[in-house]
């Protein structure tokens, strides 16, 4: 990733800021979400390529709505105003915003003016989503109007001389037809060179992981998953066998699922890896317990106390590796570094003792499904850059009632079969969850739900 090589998007509390920034990165181009009250000063620093403002609940005549510093519209940066984005370009540039008689939701046909830089490629109507009850009355000086719907007079206006835009509907949507191609054209007005991929990605990582990490070491909690594994996978390439993990296997995993992970990093990758069984130790901890929250409190104690145990055997390390992807980050409000482990798998936090300087998140930067693609860059196997999102209580929390060897045994089996069978019908790609589940009368059911798409 070049250098300046960014696109800020402010974050006015929308809905769909996430997935604005998603389709930012699908056009090769890195986008970083801030909140809405970042300083002028900050974003001079950060330097971006452009700026988007992301739609919210708010209009801008309520008390205590989000604003900006008007300075930022002499930065020369351009600019993109997403739903009460544009309003609240209109409203600090002198324009006139108002209140709608009617709230306009839902795909609307909206008239292009394709001539406009920000519509190129556009047909002159194209079905868009609409979202709002304020609307742009009066643009401000200098603007001209490049959109409109036969209830909102102004659906986009554009500068095209300061580069500063607005549109009332949201094209980062499935419901806007070709509306990625809008953020694209603004990607273009921007001037981004577009060459944000994973490959770079990884490259970047590594050399920086060494510079950072050099001959120091570096612990990493594995459970198998796909942030854990990825997180692994690029420590090691960076730092060999400075890097040591750690995978507790708590025997409520799914069928063959510690082997499989063990194989993988033993075989594949060299890994220092240590492995501790201790599927009897959770068994009986867990022994007569039926309450599910109850369930999840043990197992999570259980497992900070084995960690504590080996990391105590290794002595001190310089880094902790956590595999905090980009949604963690936005969810806590902060992007800088990050003062508390984050919950393993939602068992419970790590220890806070453990001797180390600093926390290492190597992810921090990805989506999920940019973490998924750094994998395959990685060359780890499908199957486990694929795989299911899993509990960290694992099948404690799939079975009805106590907890026996006997019950999780026909629990692995029952499972193993109902995925494979999802597999073979090439399903799997599509379903996001789909599982076995063991009741107190010995059957088993199926849940699962579909993917956000």
């Amino acid at each position: 990733m070049k250098e300046n090589e960014k696109i800020l998007i402010l974050d006015f509390y929308g809905q769909y800021n996430q997935l604005i920034a998603r389709r930012v990165r699908e056009c090769n181009v890195y986008s970083e979400i801030v909140p809405f009250s970042t300083s002028v000063e900050k974003i001079k620093e950060i330097n971006p390529k452009g700026i988007i403002f992301t739609g919210g609940p708010s209009s801008v005549y309520e008390e205590n709505a989000p604003m900006i510093d008007k300075e930022i519209f002499k930065l020369g940066i351009p600019i993109l105003g997403i739903c009460y984005g544009m309003q609240l370009i209109s409203y600090i540039l002198g324009g006139n915003v108002k209140k709608a008689d009617k709230r306009e939701y839902g795909t609307t046909e909206v008239d292009f003016n394709n001539a406009s830089p920000l519509f190129a490629g556009f047909d002159n109507k194209n079905d868009c989503l609409m979202s709002h009850t304020d609307y742009v009355e009066v643009m401000p000086e200098g603007f001209s109007k490049i959109a409109s719907t036969s209830h909102c007079p102004v659906a986009g206006m554009a500068n095209d001389e300061k580069k500063i835009y607005g549109i009332q509907f949201h094209p980062e949507v499935n419901h806007t037809k070709n509306g990625i191609k809008i953020i694209s054209n603004f990607l273009d007005i921007c001037g981004c060179t577009r060459d944000w991929n994973m490959s770079s990605f990884v490259q970047e990582s590594v050399k920086n992981l060494k510079e950072k990490i050099g001959d120091k070491k570096a612990l990493c909690a594995l459970s198998g998953g796909v942030d854990s594994s990825v997180s692994a996978v690029l420590l090691n390439k960076a730092i060999g066998k400075n890097l040591t993990c750690i995978f507790v296997d708590h025997g409520l995993l799914r069928k063959n699922e510690g082997d499989e992970v063990e194989k993988v990093f033993r075989e594949q990758y060299d890994i220092n890896l240590i492995r501790v069984n201790a599927k009897d130790r959770f068994l009986s901890k867990l022994a007569g317990v039926t309450d599910p929250e109850t369930k999840r409190k043990i197992i999570g104690e259980e497992f900070i106390r084995v960690f504590e145990e080996e990391a105590k055997k290794i002595g001190k390390v310089d880094y902790l590796v956590q595999g905090t992807i980009y949604p963690d980050v936005i969810e806590s409000g902060a992007k800088g570094k990050g003062q508390t482990i984050k919950s393993h798998h939602n068992v419970g936090g790590l220890p806070d003792y453990v001797d180390f300087e600093e926390i290492i998140e190597p992810l921090r930067d990805l989506f999920k499904d940019e973490v998924r693609k750094t994998g395959l860059e990685l060359g780890i196997p499908e199957n486990l850059v694929y795989r299911q999102p899993f509990p960290g209580p694992g099948l404690a929390i799939r079975i009805i009632g106590d907890i026996t060897e006997e019950k999780l045994d026909i629990l692995k089996e029952a499972d193993y079969i109902f995925r494979e069978e999802i597999a073979k019908s090439k399903l799997d790609r599509t379903l996001n969850q789909y599982f076995a589940v063991l009741t107190n009368l010995k059957s088993v059911g199926v849940m699962g739900d579909r993917k956000n798409l």
